[in-house]
């Protein structure tokens, strides 16, 4: 029987090993979160792109399980919403458009007020994936994009989603993210589709 490799997903939220295990499937990975390998420090995410914020996870992660003699792949990710009428913002300030990191409700209000008046309502949810071996820290992380194009709606609708999701209606679609189940919104969130670009 051959042994799984091991692949660390740079993330507390175990919800994102089901997007990953989803994708990749489980014959060949043991997918591990941060908190499954001990890391508990704080990441500085101070770049100013998706990918800039995605390769210092991948390498400071790297580097702790390099040290501890652990071979493994780790795949960092950072992604967010770019609204195309405001200069790609919120950007990598997703997360804390409105000041208060993880207020869903709050940055979907700022949203919509700097939306006011505005027709072009067009956005793209946009993921970039660092991959990096642990066994060489240094070297720069392979980057795999990913994206989700679409519009911004006029009110929040839905309660399925998190985040921007009841905003975000993607391009061929009435409904927002927030309305459609796990399974459908899989095929078309910008995370699936930086998933599948990897090479395993």
């Amino acid at each position: 029987m051959t042994s799984k490799t091991l692949l660390v997903i740079a993330t507390g939220n175990a919800g994102k090993i089901r997007d990953f295990a989803g994708i990749l499937g489980t014959e060949r990975f043991e997918y591990k979160t941060l908190k499954d390998i001990g890391f508990d420090s704080d990441i500085e995410e101070n770049a100013e792109t998706f990918a800039g914020n995605a390769k210092i996870k991948a390498k400071v992660v790297a580097e702790f399980l390099h040290k501890k003699n652990v071979e493994a792949w780790v795949l960092a990710d950072d992604s967010g919403l770019e609204v195309f009428a405001l200069n790609g913002a919120p950007g990598v300030y997703s997360a804390r458009y409105s000041g208060e990191h993880g207020n869903d409700e709050s940055n979907n209000e700022l949203l919509l007020k700097n939306l006011e008046g505005i027709e072009d309502r067009s956005a793209r949810y946009y993921c970039a994936l660092a991959l990096l071996h642990s066994s060489t820290p240094n070297n720069e992380p392979e980057i795999f994009e990913g994206e989700c194009r679409g519009n911004i709606g006029r009110e929040p609708v839905g309660n399925l989603g998190f985040g921007y999701d009841p905003l975000f209606i993607p391009n061929g679609f009435s409904t927002t993210f927030a309305q459609m189940e796990i399974s459908e919104k899989k095929n078309l969130s910008h995370r699936g589709s930086a998933i599948r670009k990897l090479p395993f």
